[in-house]
């Protein structure tokens, strides 16, 4: 699709966990290879960094980062077939394990043209194969629009996941691209202008980006490199930024709209919504993380391509110009009283004799990474989990009531929020550009415990909302977890246990009654609250490392999750609405 030779992909989940994907592309090539002398269809599938990417003639530049995707695919299914359509001929190979059953074969004639690959992972090396519906149409979705014009087509025809006996099936297709990524993101803020889009391509690095400013205090800057989300960033990004700050100071100065205030880049970035795509030929990524571009070149290319664009549509659209550099004067003004507010809170630290908070029950043991804090809703649950909990290394913090809603605040109108500064004092860590310091988490996990209600859900929200604004790296680096308490306590007689949902709660019914049918003498209390719980049943189902069960909160796709987020919590009614009605088939544990 990249180098214009396709136009529609279709994906489709099969039964057995069977995955097919089809293009109308040109077809793998299936002639000798030169060195190998095998098909160049063997080769590409069998060989590590045979891909067209690492073929200057083939494609100057192509998805993906080592040439190593279709090789590797193959060598951890536990079958894959290959078709290819291809000058008139149909041409077919079989592979087990990695391993081709035979040659390439001719099966039959066609006047098309693409490759199809099915294959089935291995489930020796994969123990839980089991594909999520969402998170390849997250992925799939990105694609799309990453390839402007390009149809994406993604089909589940799994018995257990139809809805009223029909295959569930939802298609990506964007003629605008970048613009309507940004449209799509931006869809729950009020947006203070039209995108501004610009594309070009110099010393054979290709730079596609668009942005826009809205009526958030966020930043949502989201960047790719080959197709690949780049979520550490890298060249590319501090080529964006700084351009940004740049030419909206000099545009600013030029006209006499910044009233003696000085910009910083972190003013140009506050309600900005950004996606910065380039195309390189050969990545270098720094580390071998794949997730942040570290070729020193691309900055520069960037920075003067986002200076002279950026420069010409300010010029040529004032209203527009002037309202961005009203949004970057107002961020000035929350930047400066939210340091005074930081100020005076370290202030009133270092005349405190201590600096963590009154209500934190603190642990004993120093060590971060055995350290685990757990984030409790009320003074009740908050007694029980400290009367109940191993004080060497389990901290309780209690939270009054709900927090404030971050994604609705400035960043001096969170910092004045008691709750909050509670939070971020017992954490360590600070909060904000320049004041974050991960390296001082006194934590190495922070657990959210709530109740098992809609209060207790909407308190959990509310902060992942804040870890996700002003704390992702917490979350990106996996010290974010949800407890789970129990939802029911069954006692029969002597017997007693614990569910932790509906389906484990029938499956104890059926056990204790005797003729395995659920009916019997079973006392069922179902917890609304952690507080009815007692110290004793609180560890033993909740806190007990050995016998817990904690849920990680991981981020799969950061820009996924802003719109989600920004429809849950954000200022508009409507999109949540639609949210709310699209998936109410999915909501458990209601209380009405």
């Amino acid at each position: 699709a990249m180098a214009g030779y396709c136009d529609t992909i279709n994906v489709t989940i099969s039964e057995g966990e069977v995955i097919t994907v089809q293009d109308n592309g040109r077809g793998i090539p299936v002639d000798k290879h030169k060195e190998t002398k095998q098909s160049a269809l063997e080769v590409i599938m069998t060989v590590l960094h045979a891909g067209g990417k690492f073929d200057k003639d083939t494609y100057k530049v192509s998805g993906g980062l080592h040439g190593v995707g279709a090789s590797v695919v193959n060598a951890l299914s536990e079958w894959c077939t290959v078709e290819v359509s291809r000058d008139g001929q149909v041409y077919v190979q079989n592979y087990d394990r990695g391993v081709p059953r035979g040659s390439v074969a001719v099966t039959g004639k066609t006047k098309k043209s693409g490759t199809k690959t099915s294959f089935k992972a291995d489930e020796e090396i994969f123990r839980k194969i089991k594909y999520n519906f969402e998170t390849l149409a997250n992925r799939l979705r990105d694609l799309a629009f990453l390839n402007k014009g390009l149809k994406i087509i993604l089909s589940d025809e799994r018995e257990e996941e139809k809805i009223d006996g029909a295959i569930k099936v939802e298609e990506f297709h964007y003629k605008g691209g970048l613009v309507e990524f940004v449209k799509y993101l931006d869809q729950n803020r009020i947006s203070l202008h039209k995108p501004v889009y610009f594309e070009d391509e110099r010393e054979g690095v290709n730079v596609e980006i668009s942005f826009g400013y809205n009526d958030s205090y966020n930043e949502n800057i989201f960047t790719y490199c080959n197709n690949v989300n780049t979520v550490e960033g890298g060249t590319h990004l501090s080529g964006f930024k700084s351009a940004l700050t740049r030419t909206l100071n000099y545009y600013g100065t030029k006209n006499n709209l910044l009233k003696k205030v000085n910009i910083q880049g972190s003013d140009t970035l506050e309600g900005i919504t950004a996606i910065v795509s380039v195309k390189v030929a050969e990545p270098q990524f720094e580390g071998q993380t794949k997730t942040k571009l570290g070729n020193g070149e691309v900055k520069g290319i960037v920075e003067s391509i986002t200076n002279e664009k950026l420069g010409e549509f300010l010029e040529e659209n004032p209203p527009i110009a002037k309202r961005i550099i009203e949004k970057c004067i107002a961020s000035a003004h929350s930047r400066e009283a939210a340091r005074k507010a930081r100020d005076l809170t370290r202030r009133k630290s270092a005349l405190e004799s201590s600096t963590l908070p009154g209500k934190l029950a603190d642990c004993s043991i120093n060590d971060p990474a055995q350290c685990e804090i757990y984030l409790v809703e009320g003074d009740s649950a908050g007694g029980s989990a400290k009367q109940g909990r191993d004080r060497r290394f389990q901290a309780i913090l209690p939270l009054k009531g709900k927090i404030l809603n971050v994604e609705k605040a400035r960043l001096h109108k969170i910092l004045s929020n008691d709750e909050i500064k509670t939070i971020i004092t017992a954490l360590g860590t600070g909060i904000g550009e320049g004041d974050f310091d991960i390296a001082k988490l006194r934590y190495g996990k922070v657990i959210i415990m709530t109740d098992a209600d809609v209060d207790g859900s909407h308190i959990r929200t509310l902060l992942l909302t804040f870890f996700f604004r002003y704390m992702r790296e917490l979350i990106e680096l996996g010290n974010v977890y949800i407890a789970q308490p129990p939802l029911y306590k069954i006692k029969n007689g002597k017997q007693e246990s614990y569910a932790y949902d509906d389906d484990e709660k029938d499956d104890l019914l059926k056990r204790f009654s005797k003729n395995g049918d659920g009916v019997g003498n079973n006392n069922i209390q179902r917890y609304k609250g952690l507080g009815e719980m007692n110290p004793e049943q609180l560890w033993e189902t909740t806190m007990n490392p050995e016998k817990r069960t904690l849920l990680q909160v991981t981020l799969e796709n950061a820009a996924e999750a802003d719109h989600i987020f920004s429809t849950l919590m954000g200022d508009q009614v409507e999109p949540r609405r639609a949210f709310i009605e699209r998936n109410a088939r999915y909501v458990r544990n209601l209380d009405i």
